[in-house]
């Protein structure tokens, strides 16, 4: 059927994807890949030596990780990753049936094509690494300093190697914004642990993801806290002192999103806007243009969907 058209121009540091260097190398023109390779160093990693591909890859691993932990922080679900939507400068990019969470689940799907949990929350680190192994794979006939077995065997132990940094590189992102999301202050050997408890007892809470950790904030300022057995131990670590809490708070609501674009609220603004109507679209950029600020023109989008209005699955339109 005729549908309306539109041209939508997207802005980034540049498009260049990890899909652009599996391109390249299925060419088999090893100077074409040499070409974009120092074209990716000098726009995105001018710090990184010219014709050191192996910093390439690990610059990107590090962008990678950082970007995806911060997904996580902030309870997004990008919905498709496969290598043509993940970026080497490390930015968000070709997010179809994305999403946010309502409630906490690291087995959450929204996708429609997404039949078997690939792309769930949870899974999101383990996707980017899969990514990562593509790259460094494309990347391996830059890799080694000769065409000889031993050479290139040289060459995916080094990538290999890269590689297996990223679970810690990715951990140490995550457990930075979910320490400020409990108003953590100061790093603690037990962090890890800790966190991973919360996080399993809000996995079976069905609390609302994003109004959840600024709970927490108002909690230390004389509101309602969880009735939890990690709580207590919570607020050992935070200290009695009002100015501690108060750091704890401020952290919290840095850190953590007062508003997201809630996926009944998005479902709405396409719906309005394939009929014609562009203001939801207009309110939701106007009430997200401040997320970690809780006004009174942003309290709609704090409100948690209705049990009518929950969005299970999204779209490639989205």
């Amino acid at each position: 059927e005729i549908l309306p058209g539109a041209v939508l121009v997207r802005v980034a540091a540049s498009h260049i994807r990890v899909g652009t260097f599996q391109f390249a190398a299925a060419q088999e023109d090893g100077e074409a890949l040499r070409a974009l390779a120092d074209h990716a160093l000098e726009r995105h990693y001018p710090d990184v030596a010219a014709g050191d591909y192996l910093g390439l890859l690990e610059a990107v691993v590090g962008a990678q990780a950082a970007l995806v932990a911060n997904w996580m922080r902030v309870g997004f679900v990008h919905g498709v990753m496969n290598s043509d939507n993940i970026t080497i400068s490390g930015e968000t990019i070709d997010y179809g049936p994305c999403a946010f969470l309502e409630s906490y689940g690291r087995d959450v799907v929204f996708s429609s094509i997404d039949h078997g949990g690939r792309y769930a929350f949870g899974n999101q680190p383990r996707m980017a690494l899969w990514n990562l192994t593509r790259l460094a794979e494309s990347l391996l006939p830059l890799l080694g300093d000769g065409p000889s077995e031993g050479a290139q065997k040289r060459a995916r132990e080094a990538a290999a190697a890269v590689l297996e940094g990223f679970p810690a590189r990715f951990e140490a992102a995550w457990l930075a914004g979910m320490r400020g999301k409990l108003g953590l202050v100061q790093a603690g050997a037990d962090d890890l642990a800790f966190v991973g408890g919360v996080m399993d007892w809000l996995e079976g809470a069905g609390l609302d993801h994003s109004n959840f950790w600024r709970g927490l904030a108002d909690g230390l300022e004389g509101g309602a806290l969880p009735e939890a057995e990690w709580v207590e131990g919570w607020l050992a670590r935070i200290g009695d002192q009002a100015e501690n809490k108060a750091a704890a708070a401020a952290l919290i609501r840095a850190t953590a999103p007062a508003v997201v674009p809630r996926n009944h609220l998005v479902a709405e603004a396409l719906k309005a806007a394939d009929a014609g109507d562009l203001e939801p679209v207009r309110a939701l950029l106007s009430g997200l243009a401040a997320p970690y600020e809780e006004t009174a023109a942003n309290a709609w989008l704090r409100v948690p969907a209705a049990a009518h209005e929950a969005v299970r699955e999204t779209f490639c339109g989205t």
